[in-house]
């Protein structure tokens, strides 16, 4: 599939780049974190929070919230799920890494999505990028055999076990975890989630 570069305009219907932080702290930090062969997902890191960009992130981009910051490491090459929030999300590219992208209103009214329609972007280490509440997204993919690591910022509790029963009707099934709906598909075997995802399970 055709990999765009998230510099490009066509970018600007799921999120823009973000120029304005200095983030050579966060970076650093990722040092003390694993790259596992396939991908692991941690919501809220220790390290990460306590560097004093947190409050600024904290502030200027989620409003004054309550934040996580969290990363996902690991090597990736296939689309399998994706997700959304009702909230935008920050990753920052520690290593040069890939984005499978699509938008929540694509998604049809029996909650299924053509895998066809989503589009991929290059996304270079050291780069912020703000992906909009309506972006389907999941994890990243790895450009080299030494795989990515992406730092993930979100509202705080996202991603965390869900503290009640979830519907199991309408949107209520897409329902995963706190602040997260997510459509699978089929080949992926993600345990509990709803196999919305039609068509083929696209590779990088």
């Amino acid at each position: 599939m055709e990999i765009k570069n998230v510099f490009d305009t066509t970018f600007s219907r799921y999120g823009s780049v973000k120029s304005e932080y200095e983030i050579t702290s966060l970076i650093k930090a990722m040092g003390h974190t694993p790259v596992p062969k396939d991908v692991i997902y941690v919501p809220s890191d220790e390290e990460l929070e306590r560097l004093p960009i947190k409050t600024e992130l904290q502030q200027y981009e989620f409003g004054g919230i309550p934040i996580q910051i969290g990363y996902c490491n690991g090597h990736n090459k296939k689309l399998n799920g994706l997700e959304y929030h009702r909230n935008s999300e920050l990753n920052i590219a520690v290593t040069d890494l890939i984005l499978l992208l699509g938008k929540q209103e694509d998604i049809t009214a029996d909650f299924t999505y053509d895998t066809s329609k989503v589009e991929a972007f290059f996304v270079p280490a050291k780069t912020v990028v703000e992906l909009y509440a309506t972006t389907l997204h999941y994890a990243p993919c790895h450009v080299n055999e030494q795989g990515f690591q992406c730092i993930v910022v979100l509202p705080k509790g996202t991603n965390t076990e869900l503290t009640f029963e979830r519907k199991r009707e309408g949107e209520g099934k897409l329902m995963t975890a706190q602040n997260k709906w997510l459509l699978a598909h089929k080949e992926a075997k993600i345990p509990d989630a709803f196999c919305g995802l039609i068509g083929e399970n696209l590779s990088i």
